[in-house]
């Protein structure tokens, strides 16, 4: 694979990051300043993401902010003591993916599920609504455990117990 090609799979990746973004709710800029840190190979400073990603200095300040604030990026100091901070992306997916689970699906699920879990004491008895609601709250009570266990514990974690609950 050429140089060439390398950067259009990195810019590939990057755009999916950005759509990715405005699915949790944040900007597309969010999602290429992560994209732009997670695969540089050192640090960036506000006036490196600027360059690299186009966008307006104020634009970069925000969204460095906002995804620090997150645990996307992180802050780190300058080499030698120096005071421009610098940003680099937190690289492990799995935490990412958790703090996700924790802030976004699991609040949407524990909504859902009290909301169906009043329906289910509204609607009439040994009717197909009853059954249909029934079958509903298991789904997602089904769905907010697996959530909580995904929170909870590593990828690896969870794959070693599925591994050993297969024996």
């Amino acid at each position: 694979m050429s140089d060439d090609d390398s950067a259009v799979a990195r810019e590939r990746v990057i755009e999916s990051m950005e759509q990715s973004a405005e699915v949790y709710g944040l900007s597309r800029s969010a999602g290429r300043i992560y994209g732009v840190l997670y695969f540089a190979s050192d640090p960036l400073s506000i006036p490196e993401l600027v360059e690299e990603t186009g966008y307006a200095k104020s634009t970069v300040s925000n969204v460095t902010r906002t995804l620090s604030r997150i645990g996307l990026i992180h802050r780190r100091s300058s080499e030698g003591g120096g005071r421009r901070v610098r940003f680099e992306a937190e690289r492990e997916v799995w935490f990412i993916l958790q703090d996700v689970f924790q802030q976004y699906i699991q609040r949407e699920v524990q909504t859902t599920l009290r909301t169906i879990r009043r329906a289910e004491e509204q609607v009439l008895a040994e009717t197909r609504e009853q059954e249909r609601v029934r079958n509903l709250r298991e789904t997602y009570e089904d769905l907010e455990e697996i959530v909580q266990l995904a929170s909870e514990y590593s990828a690896a974690e969870l794959r070693e117990a599925l591994e050993t609950y297969e024996r």
